[in-house]
This record gives structure tokens, C-alpha cells and sequence, in this order.
């Protein structure tokens, strides 16, 4: 149990030895007069794409196979 709390324990002491802080991430004052220009947002339904589709029987995988292949020599 003592090795178990020592590999635990060594990581939270070392980083409490740190000589600095690590930096804050702000934005500078310098984006508000940028020209950069954003495109307005539309909106898109999440269903837009949706198409209906039904099960059906299994089919024998080397037709689906054949069908995907591209043409070309065959290697």
C-alpha cells in the first residue's frame, strides 16, 4: 500500500514545486478593430439529410464486394 501512496504522492508534490505559474490565455484588445469579416449563421434542420430507409434480406457479400471495386487492372 506505502509504494501505491508514494506513486500517487510524487506527481502532486513536484508540481507544487513549480517556479511559475502557467500563463492566463486572455484575448488581446487588438480583435475588436480587426476587418476580418464572419459569414451569418443559418440555420440547417439536423434532420436534413434524413433519408427512409427499410430492412431487407441479407445479400451475398461478393456482389457488394464487385460492385465497390474500382475499375482498373485487376492486381
Amino acid at each position: 500500500m506505502k509504494p501505491l501512496f508514494f506513486v500517487a504522492a510524487l506527481p502532486l508534490f513536484a508540481s507544487g514545486c513549480a517556479s511559475t505559474l502557467p500563463p492566463y490565455v486572455i484575448a488581446t484588445g487588438g480583435l475588436a478593430a480587426s476587418q476580418t469579416e464572419v459569414r451569418p449563421l443559418r440555420y440547417t434542420s439536423p434532420v436534413s439529410g434524413y433519408i427512409h430507409r427499410v430492412p431487407v434480406d441479407p445479400q451475398p457479400w461478393r456482389n457488394q464486394n464487385d460492385a465497390q471495386t474500382p475499375e482498373g487492372d485487376e492486381s
